[in-house]
């Protein structure tokens, strides 16, 4: 999971560097138990959730808990990925965070945890969750003790536009890294956008870096790089030249460098409105395509990142993982309460159905439809290796500088070795 070491003076600094004021954080989490003179106890709960239809979803469901729950009354905070985890630095850095938080787990949630900030749930939900997918719940294992509870599980894969697919002559989706770069040249030469990227955002060209160095330098040497602190191994570089190649291609869409992720005219929407054959993306992509876009409807497909010629990795391994709930230190037991709730059988199918969310809860796979989310779910439980987002299971200073070294080389600003020795510098600075 990366350096578990807590680095105060490294949350201070990227708070900081986010420009965010102390003072614009007040009145998350502290010792207050939320309770007023009536009686009512407010939850504060924050959460990613700014797209339709989860948004609307999310919000019902927290309607349905307070009916429920007469004297308990749900305060949502919902911001967009990149702003959420900006806030949420700070926060740590303040000693502040919500009564119920989003979390990936992993190094982020470890560091957290290691500044007494974080409720242990262990004893709290043992009745009702352990019956929950044991995938899913491992981010949120940090020395045999729960601190967060999933509500969703997934991978990163490749989305792709059939039609786009069959007009360039490509019958089947590759399962090979050259086979992939040829499928990228076959789409330009009958002038079809390969690939949209948020570059702005740098995260979603994190995932490709990731892949390249999961499936060329392998898993295990991934676990070892971030106990040793050195990602200059040359399975790492290779991944970096793996992507130099794509990107020299020119595969994305124009301006793909100041394009954001869930906009209106970004990643999903480009590749929702037809305008891009393909995006690396998780298993909300469906919801977040159709959101931002018209959504592809039939036409849209899935398929793993494929294999390297002569790496480690195989195919079967996979990069991703899914959304949690983590409540503060001190947090009320009502906060406890709406953990279960969100985690029942009910509440996962109701996710399922009208989100395309992952089942976590075993019975709640009988709500699954849509075949691409079945090809997902079906990929992720036959998966032989599994890697967490590496902005998340990192330290939070090791994972911000794999984005922006990535984004560097996409932008073509850094070397692959650079990046390497740039993310070593980091990890070993991160005491």
């Amino acid at each position: 999971m990366g350096d578990r070491a807590l680095s105060r003076r490294g949350f201070l600094a990227a708070s900081a560097a986010a420009g965010l004021g102390m003072t614009a954080l007040s009145g998350c989490g502290g010792d207050s138990d939320g309770g007023s003179s009536s009686g009512t106890t407010t939850i504060e709960w924050w959460n990613i959730s700014t797209t339709q239809p989860t948004k609307s979803v999310w919000a019902g469901l927290a309607k349905k808990f307070e009916a429920q729950n007469p004297k308990v009354k749900l305060k949502i905070v919902q911001l967009e990925n990149d702003a959420y985890k900006s806030k949420m630095t700070a926060l740590t850095a303040s000693g502040k965070l919500p009564d119920i938080f989003h979390t990936w787990g992993g190094g982020v949630l470890q560091q957290q945890v290691d500044a007494g900030l974080v409720e242990d749930l262990t004893d709290r939900t043992k009745p009702w969750a352990d019956g929950l997918l044991p995938v899913a719940k491992q981010p949120y294992l940090l020395d045999d003790k729960v601190y967060g509870i999933p509500f969703d599980i997934g991978m990163i894969g490749f989305w792709y536009n059939k039609a786009l697919f069959e007009k360039a002559g490509i019958s089947e989706p590759p399962t090979t890294w050259g086979g992939f770069l040829e499928a990228v040249s076959k789409l330009k030469s009958k002038k079809i956008t390969p690939i949209a990227l948020a570059g702005k955002e740098k995260w979603p060209g994190m995932y490709y870096w990731a892949y390249l160095a999961m499936r060329t330098a392998g898993l295990d040497a991934l676990s070892k790089a971030a106990g040793d602190k050195d990602f200059t191994g040359a399975g790492f570089v290779q991944a970096g030249q793996h992507l130099k190649d794509l990107v020299a291609l020119q595969p994305f869409q124009k301006g793909f460098l100041g394009a954001a992720y869930s906009t209106p005219t970004g990643q999903a929407a480009t590749v929702g409105n037809g305008k891009a054959a393909m995006e690396l993306m998780g298993q909300w992509a469906p919801v977040v395509e159709a959101d931002a876009g018209k959504g592809l409807g039939a036409d849209l497909g899935f398929f793993p990142f494929p294999a390297v010629e002569g790496g480690k990795g195989a195919i079967t391994e996979v990069f991703g993982g899914g959304g949690g709930h983590a409540l503060r230190k001190g947090a009320p037991q009502a906060a406890v309460d709406f953990l279960k709730f969100f985690a029942s059988e009910t509440t996962d199918l109701e996710l399922v159905k009208k989100t395309n969310t992952l089942p976590v809860v075993p019975g709640a796979e009988k709500g699954l439809s849509d075949p691409n989310t079945k090809s997902v779910h079906a990929q992720l439980k036959a998966a032989t290796g599994f890697q967490l987002y590496l902005d998340q299971a990192y330290a939070p200073a090791v994972g911000q500088e794999i984005n922006d070294s990535v984004a560097a080389l996409i932008a073509g600003s850094k070397s692959p070795a650079q990046v390497t020795q740039a993310i070593t510098k980091t990890a070993k600075e991160e005491q």
